[in-house]
């Protein structure tokens, strides 16, 4: 950090024409990001539902994704406008790769229009599922372009769902980012006191997430991207580059009111804030690689831009940001006039006798960091389970986590994706939109053989007699001869709980074709679950990833061995509390009518592992940045007391503000999106608001007050291999202890 520090001294305007070059380059690309992202990569590797979906071409006819334009008829409109419509959709799948619309279907639909207030337009799709995906968003932009007159068009099915989710996202994102750059410029404001202050931060938050953006434009192109990446990317990259960038800013204020020059200053804030911020950032994106435990296309590219993001934000907090505050000189760190005069005021308060008349001057209390600081300390088991007693308490709904997935629910009531297909509910009935499919390959013989006819008869008729079934068509053999697809209507829509208790009964049970045949269960509803229990799954490797390299990090920059431990156990208690609120209310529903929200009965399955990453990532930033410096203070002092006092009196100021906007970042999301990037903003915010509160404020104190010199342990032979991370600041020479109870 010291040699990094003297080449941006020496090469400063290298570097800011670099990263301003890198900027201008982007900003074109980021604009375009969502160009060529998908709504696709849910499948799940060698699941019941992605074999069904291998084996549908070995049947005549078949498809595995149910899509259809529904054409609803305006008030005056008659048939002969249905049937321009019908001729319109049949121009957009000749057009359009992935889809046709066959004459027998066009004719049928021209027939029904004349009596019909509603009609449906079955297509014909073909291709991986990724390509249907990506070709539903072209189709549904297309036919909503223009209308036959008096004609109200809908794309429906689920790849229309996830095309209608493309959009929606996008327009969040831009409401998203629209309100939280203000937000966070007038948080930053109120802490600096100073525009240009402010706005540095800022400008490193639009920064990395316009150099992101234009990442994820370039990456898509090579290898499937979510739709839901730019969300993540910008909600992580706007809150850890202005956390980070606040921290390093922060120090070099520090520094300099305490007598240091400018270049000095820069130097001591890069070799601690700036040390801290790469160890944290490093954890963060250790954490945000566990994601890539868990086989998704979705969750791992997701992953990808969360990851991106914090290391741009890394390096820009590391070597634009002293740029910056080195071109701005006076500006980076002192108060403007307005914070100057709110200052004086408020001082001339604190100070004013507290009794009317009195001219003797108040006793001296100390800080306000100090007199925390005592008070957790002066009873730390008291306050130790005090805070986590809350936390728990807060975590108790979490035993009941519901794992959930769909598209369907998350969209407003009015969104004509979702009036789209409830018309199509209508007409053709909820569960047309997702059939089951059932692939039965017989284990020997074919399935024209006497015996296995027999049993497939007897497995439809068992079908048919279950109450959530509305039909069965009849049993299509395979081309050669040895498989049957069966496919079982639902009466209700496939992302339902009883559509989901079907497909759960029919892979529990297989009836008359157990020993006959190898019953394989697939269609939409079994696709959503399949994801379900990939992601449910797959916590366990996420959690033991995520718990063992943030141990290690901390291990190797703090050199002790229970501190990272039990920085781990806390973080553990920040996401168990984080997780027990999102259940309370996006699975509970208790708070719906307060906050606007329409609980779905779930949570969606990719938060809780997000949450887990991310928070545990994020968490760890105050961590390293609070015991950095009480590291820092033990070494200078060998006393731990004095140490843990003195290490938050000068961190806890700026972690409640990086809290702070973090919190408001997360909470624009938190009211600004679909469910699924809601329960995340929400998770989030409540999570950062716990640990920079609860967890930093007291249960850490109190614990390094409890542990004693057992905070600092390290043994003599790991001691003598482990590198010196060097938090010594502007001089190594250790200070003498003082007695905090004099």
């Amino acid at each position: 950090m010291d040699r990094l520090a003297g080449f941006l001294e020496r090469r400063r305007w290298v570097v800011l024409a670099a990263w301003l070059l890198l900027l201008l380059a982007a900003l074109p690309f980021a604009a375009k990001q969502t160009d060529h992202l998908t709504s696709g990569g849910f499948e799940v590797p060698g699941s019941q539902s992605q074999v069904v979906r291998e084996n549908i071409s070995r049947f005549q006819g078949a498809q595995d994704d149910q899509l259809a334009a529904v054409l609803a008829r305006r008030e005056g409109a008659g048939a002969e406008a249905v049937r321009a419509e019908v001729d319109r959709v049949q121009r957009i799948a000749d057009e359009l790769p992935h889809v046709a619309l066959t004459p027998a279907a066009a004719e049928r639909a021209k027939r029904e229009a004349a009596g019909a207030s509603i009609t449906v337009v079955p297509l014909q799709v073909e291709g991986e599922r990724d390509q249907t995906a990506d070709m539903a968003v072209d189709f549904r932009d297309e036919l909503r372009a223009s209308p036959v007159a008096g004609i109200e068009p809908h794309l429906v099915g689920q790849q229309a769902l996830w095309a209608g989710m493309q959009d929606l996202t996008k327009d969040d994102l831009e409401s998203a980012e629209r309100i939280g750059f203000p937000v966070v410029f007038i948080v930053l404001l109120a802490v600096f006191g100073s525009l240009a202050a402010a706005a540095l931060p800022l400008a490193l938050g639009f920064a990395s997430v316009m150099i992101t953006g234009a990442s994820i434009y370039f990456l898509s192109r090579a290898m499937p991207m979510s739709v839901f990446v730019t969300n993540i990317a910008s909600m992580i990259g706007i809150g850890v580059a202005v956390d980070y960038s606040l921290f390093v800013l922060a120090r070099y204020r520090e520094e300099i009111r305490g007598g240091a020059g400018r270049e000095e200053a820069r130097r001591v804030a890069l070799r601690t804030s700036g040390l801290a911020v790469t160890f944290s950032g490093i954890t963060v994106m250790l954490s945000l690689a566990g994601l890539y435990l868990v086989d998704s296309t979705t969750i791992r590219s997701m992953a990808v831009g969360a990851i991106i993001v914090v290391a741009v934000s890394i390096l820009a907090a590391i070597t634009l940001l002293p740029v910056l505050m080195s071109l701005l000189g006076r500006r980076a760190y002192a108060r403007g006039r307005l914070a100057i005069v709110f200052g004086l005021l408020v001082r001339l308060i604190r100070t004013r006798p507290r009794r009317r008349g009195s001219t003797r001057p108040a006793a001296h209390r100390g800080g306000f960091w100090e007199r925390w600081t005592a008070a957790v300390t002066r009873r730390p088991w008291v306050s130790a389970l005090a805070a986590a007693g809350v936390l728990l308490a807060l975590a108790i709904p979490a035993l009941s986590l519901h794992f959930g997935n769909g598209a369907l629910r998350q969209f407003p009531k009015d969104n004509e994706t979702r009036v789209g297909a409830e018309l199509a509910a209508q007409k053709t009935g909820a569960g047309a939109a997702g059939p089951v499919q059932v692939v039965a390959q017989v284990g020997s013989g074919r399935v024209s053989d006497d015996a296995n006819r027999a049993a497939i008869a007897s497995y439809v008729a068992d079908l048919r007699r279950d109450p959530d079934v509305a039909r069965v068509l009849p049993p299509q053999p395979s081309r050669d001869g040895h498989a049957a697809l069966i496919t079982a209507v639902p009466r209700h829509d496939p992302e339902s709980p009883q559509a989901e208790a079907l497909v759960e009964r029919m892979r529990d049970d297989a009836g008359p074709l157990r020993g006959v045949a190898e019953v394989q269960v697939g269609g939409a509803t079994a696709f959503n679950k399949d994801f379900v229990d990939l992601v449910s799954g797959s916590m366990w490797k996420i959690l033991l990833f995520v718990l063992v390299f943030s141990y290690l990090v901390l291990f190797l920059l703090l050199r002790s061995v229970l501190l990272p431990l039990k920085a781990v156990v806390m973080n553990l208690l920040s996401v168990a509390a984080a997780y027990g609120v999102l259940v309370t209310v996006f699975q509970y529903g208790w708070f719906d009518g307060l906050l606007g929200y329409e609980s779905l009965g779930y949570v969606n399955s990719m938060t809780p592992p997000f949450l887990l990453a991310i928070v545990f990532g994020l968490s760890m930033d105050y961590e390293v940045f609070l015991l950095s410096r009480i590291r820092e203070r033990y070494d200078a002092t060998g006393d731990t007391k004095r140490a843990v006092a003195e290490g938050l009196r000068a961190s806890a100021g700026t972690i409640s503000s990086a809290a702070l906007i973090m919190v408001a970042v997360f909470s624009v999301f938190a009211f600004t999106g679909t469910p699924s990037i809601k329960e995340i903003g929400v998770g989030m915010s409540v999570a950062i608001a716990l640990d920079a509160t609860l967890v930093r404020l007291i249960l850490v104190p109190a614990t390094m007050e409890i542990m004693g010199r057992w905070n600092w342990w390290l043994p003599k032979r790991v001691d003598r291999v482990l590198p010196h991370a060097g938090f010594e600041g502007r001089s190594g020479r250790r200070e003498p202890a003082l007695d905090l109870g004099s």
